[in-house]
């Protein structure tokens, strides 16, 4: 059995920078031990798994090398791309049905637009083992799917030397975000999910379903830009819809070809 085969760099225009995706194109769902085995050989934060529906429409899974998650944009993203490029180049736009429901992706150019569900981050305590683990002490403490930290100076987030092993002690979210207001974009961020098999994500699309309410509010504006301030970065341009959020990016192919499976 050969199974079409595509590694996508995500949230960037060229290639060694964004997040890279491996997107696989399967006739029906394969078993999910069999799912798991792909995206741990693979060993990249996620590989997107499709099975199409109709010209324009597909079914959609997302595994890091440890988990099955229930969202992921730059694996979205990266999916969209392949189908743009490699499988219908007249389609204005894909859906998705996926975990969270249906996802839409825009094309404009080489901008693509993802449509996803805004996830409004809720105050909560702050942890004491947050600040153990960051080295620095936030100003602010929040929870949607993921607990989000928000601090006062982007050169704290941008210079940040987690302690794993610490973060790896919080298991009641998905994954820690990191923000601050940006110098040169709205705001920054990096995104930490130890426990899902992904110290750092290099750029977080469904992290941005709850920076992007919270940052709205903050600044007084419905579009804003975003960078991830991760080792190969990422840019990303972002709208408040409020029960909606649109992220959108660039995305590059780095390589193709199939996997084999006797």
């Amino acid at each position: 059995m050969q199974i079409p085969y595509y590694h996508i760099d995500a949230f960037t225009s060229k290639i060694f920078s964004g997040n890279p995706a491996a997107v696989c194109l399967l006739d029906k769902w394969l078993d999910d031990k069999t799912m798991h085995c792909i995206a741990a050989e693979n060993n990249l934060a996620e590989t997107a798994f499709l099975v199409s529906a109709s010209d324009s429409r597909y079914h959609l899974r997302w595994f890091t090398p440890a988990v099955e998650i229930d969202l992921c944009g730059h694996a979205t993203l990266a999916s969209a791309f392949v189908i743009f490029s490699y499988i219908n180049s007249s389609l204005p736009s894909v859906d998705f049905e996926t975990a969270s429901g249906k996802l839409t992706v825009v094309k404009s150019d080489d901008l693509l637009t993802m449509n996803f569900p805004a996830r409004k981050p809720l105050a909560s305590e702050s942890l004491a083992l947050l600040s153990k683990a960051f080295g620095a002490e936030p100003v602010e403490v929040l929870r949607s799917r993921d607990l989000m930290a928000v601090f006062d100076d982007e050169m704290v987030i941008k210079n940040m030397k987690p302690d794993f092993q610490k973060l790896r002690l919080i298991k009641d979210c998905f994954g820690i975000i990191v923000t601050a207001h940006g110098l040169n974009s709205d705001f920054v961020s990096r995104f930490f999910a130890p426990n899902a098999g992904i110290d750092e994500d290099p750029v977080t699309g469904s992290a941005h379903c709850t920076l992007i309410p919270y940052w709205s509010e903050k600044l007084g504006k419905n579009k804003l830009s975003a960078q991830q301030l991760s080792k190969r970065g990422g840019e990303l341009f972002c709208e408040n819809m409020d029960n909606r959020v649109n992220i959108s990016g660039r995305a590059v192919l780095y390589a193709k070809g199939h996997i084999h499976l006797d």
